[in-house]
C-alpha cells in the first residue's frame, strides 16, 4: 500500500452546505476497513465543527483552526500548536466594529470586506499576523501557520510521511497542506486556481468528489498516477540550464482511466506561486491565500 491515509478538507468538499452526505460517510468507512487513516483538515473550530458533523469518529485527527489546534476525537484531547493572537488585537478589531468576529482558541476569524480594517489594525499594533483567505472568510493566525503546519503535526503523531498521503480541498488556504501531500487532488466544484495545481480532478463535486477518489484508492491505491507522479518529481529534482523553460510535470494532459482528470492546462502547483501583501515596515502582517513559504519536501 502507498497511500496510507486521505487528508481531506470539510467545507465544499468533504460536506455541501456544512453537511455530509451518507454516501459519503458510507465511503469514509469503507477506507477505514482498509487499514488507512483519516485525517480531516479544516478552518473551523472544533465546537462548531462538531455541531455540523457527528461523525469526527471516523477520523485519526482533526487539524482545526486552519493548522493552530489539533483534535484527537478519540480522546477529545485539544492540542494548540501555536500562541494565539495577542488579546488587544480582538479588542481593537471589536473598537472598529470588525463583525461578524469568532475567535477560537487561536484563530480569529472574520469575512470580506473586513480585511483592509484587520491587515491595518495588525499593522498599528505591531503584530506579526497573517491573512488567509477562504471563499469569502478572512482568517487570522500567527505568520507562518496553516493548514500545512497542522498536517505535518498531524502526521508526526501518527508517524505517517507526507509521501504516503493524498491530500483533496477545494479552496485557497487548502493550497498548503495539498502541495506537502504526495498526490493532491480536487473536487469538480474547487476555485480554478485549486484544479491548475491538482494532480487530479474529479468529476463529481463535494463528497460525491470524494466518494470518487476513495473509490480510486480502494481500486488500485492510485497506480495510475506512478509514472505521471514519477515524471513530475524527476523534472522537480532535474538541474536546467538557464532560460530553458520549465516542463509540465503531469506531462499530456488529458483523461485517466476512471473518472478522476488531470486538470486542463495551467501551470504546476509547485511551480506557480502567490503572492502575499505586506502590512507595513516592521509589522510583520502579511496576507496570504493559504500558502506559507515553499513546499516542503
Amino acid at each position: 500500500m502507498r497511500y496510507h491515509a486521505l487528508v481531506t478538507d470539510y467545507d465544499d468538499t468533504l460536506a455541501h452546505e456544512g453537511r455530509v452526505s451518507e454516501e459519503t460517510v458510507s465511503a469514509l468507512e469503507r477506507l477505514r476497513a482498509s487499514g488507512r487513516r483519516l485525517i480531516l483538515v479544516t478552518g473551523r473550530e472544533v465546537d462548531d465543527l462538531g455541531d455540523v458533523f457527528d461523525r469526527l469518529d471516523l477520523f485519526d485527527l482533526v487539524v482545526a483552526e486552519n493548522g493552530a489546534v489539533l483534535f484527537d476525537p478519540d480522546s477529545r484531547e485539544e492540542t494548540v500548536l501555536c500562541e494565539r493572537p495577542a488579546e488587544r488585537f480582538v479588542r481593537a478589531l471589536r473598537d472598529r466594529g470588525v463583525s461578524p468576529l469568532s475567535v477560537g482558541r487561536v484563530i480569529v476569524a472574520t469575512r470580506e470586506p473586513n480585511q483592509t480594517v484587520v491587515l491595518e489594525t495588525i499593522s498599528d499594533l505591531g503584530l506579526e499576523l497573517e491573512i488567509i483567505f477562504n471563499k469569502g472568510a478572512v482568517m487570522v493566525l500567527p505568520s507562518g501557520v496553516n493548514k500545512a503546519t497542522g498536517l505535518a503535526a498531524a502526521l508526526a503523531k501518527l508517524r505517517l510521511s507526507a509521501h504516503n498521503a493524498v491530500g483533496v480541498g477545494d479552496a485557497q488556504n487548502d493550497h498548503a497542506f495539498m502541495s506537502i501531500c504526495e498526490a493532491s487532488v480536487a473536487v469538480a466544484n474547487a476555485l480554478p486556481a485549486v484544479k491548475e495545481r491538482a494532480d487530479l480532478v474529479t468529476a463529481g463535486e463535494h463528497g460525491e468528489g470524494v466518494i470518487e477518489l476513495i473509490e480510486a484508492l480502494l481500486d488500485d491505491d492510485l497506480a495510475r498516477l506512478d509514472e505521471r507522479l514519477g515524471r513530475r518529481d524527476r523534472e522537480r529534482q532535474r538541474v536546467r540550464p538557464a532560460g530553458e523553460p520549465t516542463p509540465d510535470p503531469c506531462g499530456d494532459r488529458g483523461a485517466l482511466r476512471g473518472r478522476l482528470n488531470v486538470p486542463a492546462g495551467g501551470s504546476s502547483r509547485q511551480d506557480e506561486d502567490h503572492g502575499r501583501t505586506g502590512g507595513g515596515a516592521g509589522a510583520g502582517a502579511t496576507c496570504s491565500d493559504g500558502r506559507s513559504g515553499p513546499p516542503l519536501e
